[in-house]
């Protein structure tokens, strides 16, 4: 019989289950899908954001969008079309439900297990052809898979069955070699994001500003230390790069912030003398708050097409 099985809503970024589909199947063929279920919601950032996945009698399909995933597990005679538009309903529904700040902060698996009501309904749904809307567009979904065919991941690229060895996606038809561009495009920019760009700029500022009165001071007297003058540079340089790695992206961003963290606390140590604690205290805790809004706004996927 053709039917849908189970789904789940996966975020991309460390493949933490956010929600779920009760399953009651305990068959060893189930028992397998799940554990391709958990190999690929660790590897997800690697993958294109629509993958099929055929592992004997089922099919593991997914579509990846603004940082979270929606997976469903059906059988293998199940319709591609109705596969996708099932995800596509997902997706939507949980956008609208849910804003990024909640993805993105969640800490607890299955946090959002209330939208497992809206799955089951339409997994309910999709299960009976006949009681599906006559509105739905499935020739737009059926064009665009045409055009834009989910990438097909073999067993053998989940790797060993003792480990998550890396998955070589390769060429991704429409889309060329996948990998994480400089130019991808960052989730957008939230509150506490913009008061740690505005004050890492601050901090930037006062280190610049005192950089020049320190060489201002070694020019009047020639007994001055010139290393403060290259640690408030580097200060300086240090909070002007975390302002950069929060609007771009790059390769290593999350390490480079951790470095550049690292450096500020340092400069700010080596200033001890010339700064009192609630100063030193200040331009820590920006660094710190600066690295984890960094650290929060990961890349964006594709955004949904709504047909508007």
């Amino acid at each position: 019989m053709s039917m849908i099985l189970s789904a789940s809503v996966v975020r991309v970024r460390d493949g933490l289950p956010l929600s779920a589909s009760t399953d009651y199947d305990q068959s060893t063929g189930m028992q397998e899908c799940r554990k391709y279920f958990k190999m690929l919601s660790k590897k997800l950032s690697q993958l294109p954001d629509r993958c099929t996945l055929k592992t004997g009698q089922y099919n593991i399909n997914f579509i990846s969008s603004l940082g979270v995933s929606y997976m469903m597990l059906c059988t293998e005679n199940y319709p591609s079309v109705l596969a996708f538009c099932f995800l596509d309903e997902l997706q939507k529904e949980f956008i609208t439900t849910y804003n990024m700040m909640k993805t993105n902060t969640a800490i607890r698996p299955y946090c959002f297990i209330e939208f497992d009501n809206f799955i089951q309904r339409t997994k309910q749904r999709y299960n009976n052809t006949r009681s599906l809307s006559t509105k739905m567009n499935l020739a737009d979904m059926q064009t665009e898979i045409k055009l834009r065919p989910p990438y097909q991941i073999s067993v053998s690229e989940l790797g060993s069955a003792n480990g998550f060895s890396h998955i070589s996606v390769g060429e991704y038809k429409g889309t060329g070699k996948i990998s994480a561009a400089p130019h991808q495009r960052l989730e957008p920019v939230t509150l506490p994001g913009i008061v740690s760009f505005v004050l890492s700029l601050l901090c930037g500022a006062l280190n610049l500003i005192r950089g020049f009165h320190a060489i201002e001071s070694l020019l009047q007297n020639e007994g001055e230390d010139f290393s403060y003058v290259i640690a408030f540079f580097l200060g300086t340089a240090a909070c002007l790069y975390q302002c950069y790695l929060f609007v771009y992206y790059t390769g290593w961003r999350n390490a480079k912030s951790f470095l550049t963290f690292g450096l500020i606390c340092l400069c700010n140590m080596y200033l001890y003398e010339l700064r009192n604690l609630w100063q030193l205290f200040f331009h820590v805790t920006v660094g710190a708050f600066s690295t984890l809004q960094i650290r929060l706004r990961q890349p964006q996927g594709k955004s949904p097409d709504y047909n508007v």
